[in-house]
């Protein structure tokens, strides 16, 4: 119960912040303009300033243990195929409706959330792991929804697709920032004074503007549509997907650090790009929005008992 309520007084502040931003456009009547603004800036500035610094520095971190992959998008994929099956036969979605249904239980919130927290909770020597997780989240995640819902549209698999999702990846500026930081650090590069400085400035005002805009956009979304849906959706997401991926890395044995790390990340709230990815297919929009509000209220006390629990 100690451990509990540590990392609960730990996140508590994170999750406040996410309130704030909600309270700023529900009752302060914040335009969706700012919020608008407020994302560009933490998403293309602030947020690849911090990953760039840090991965900067990346031959003096501690090496992390590349199985940290096999564990989290192993668990990603056990967890898809249980969503397709729940969403087939206990909602009778088509095929399309089952592939957004089960991303909505494996595509976490890694950016907004996940960065400030592991920072706070796990420490600087865990984002490495965190890195790495990101690097390959947006690539493989994508593409495996673009299969499912290419092959229930069509039967075959359209080259169209995967090129789509190769070129959203690769100027993504976080994923981008990530590689550029990495490459320098390891080639020995060191940034100078005059460089480095203003990165350190703009990089510790990511965390708190991600998490004031991941409110704002929460703000955007009901939760009187499909909650049923949306209730078994998060119910695999905070539940499932965090199982799964902890069930593998200890098969694994992977070090503590890696471990803390993919189960933090698979314990998050559902991310936005599943509702990116259900107007984009036209499928469960009002599901998975009532899942992203609901997983994130619920995850300001399931993703501290998670740490909890692997202390």
């Amino acid at each position: 119960m100690s451990d509990f309520l540590q990392q609960l007084e730990l996140a508590a502040p994170l999750f406040a912040l996410v309130l704030v931003g909600y309270l700023l456009t529900r009752v302060g009547r914040w335009t969706g303009t700012v919020s608008a603004a407020l994302s560009k800036f933490v998403f293309a500035v602030a947020m690849p300033a911090l990953l760039f610094r840090l991965m900067s520095g990346l031959a003096a971190l501690p090496p992390v243990d590349a199985r940290l992959l096999i564990a989290y998008f192993g668990g990603c994929l056990l967890v898809f195929v249980l969503g397709r099956v729940i969403a087939r036969f206990a909602f009778g979605l088509d095929g399309v409706g089952q592939s957004v249904f089960a991303m909505g239980g494996i595509f976490s919130n890694n950016v907004l959330l996940g960065v400030p927290l592991a920072r706070l909770a796990l420490g600087e020597a865990v984002m490495p792991s965190v890195a790495l997780v990101l690097i390959f989240n947006t690539l493989l995640l994508w593409t495996l929804v673009t299969v499912s819902v290419e092959w229930a549209r069509h039967g075959e698999l359209s080259l169209k697709g995967f090129g789509k999702t190769a070129r959203s990846v690769l100027t993504n500026p976080i994923v981008a920032s990530i590689l550029a930081g990495s490459i320098f650090g390891l080639a020995g590069g060191q940034l100078p004074a005059a460089v480095d400085a203003p990165l350190r400035l703009i990089g510790e005002a990511a965390a708190p503007l991600a998490l004031l805009v991941l409110g704002m956009g929460l703000a955007e979304y009901g939760v009187r549509q499909g909650w049923r849906a949306g209730a078994a959706i998060t119910s695999l997401k905070l539940i499932g997907q965090p199982a799964a991926v902890w069930l593998l890395a200890w098969m694994l044995q992977l070090p503590r650090l890696e471990t803390q790390a993919v189960v933090l990340l698979a314990a998050l709230p559902v991310g936005v790009n599943v509702y990116l990815m259900s107007r984009e297919f036209r499928s469960s929009e009002g599901a998975i929005a009532t899942s992203m509000v609901m997983s994130t209220a619920l995850a300001a006390i399931t993703t501290p008992m998670a740490l909890a629990m692997l202390r």
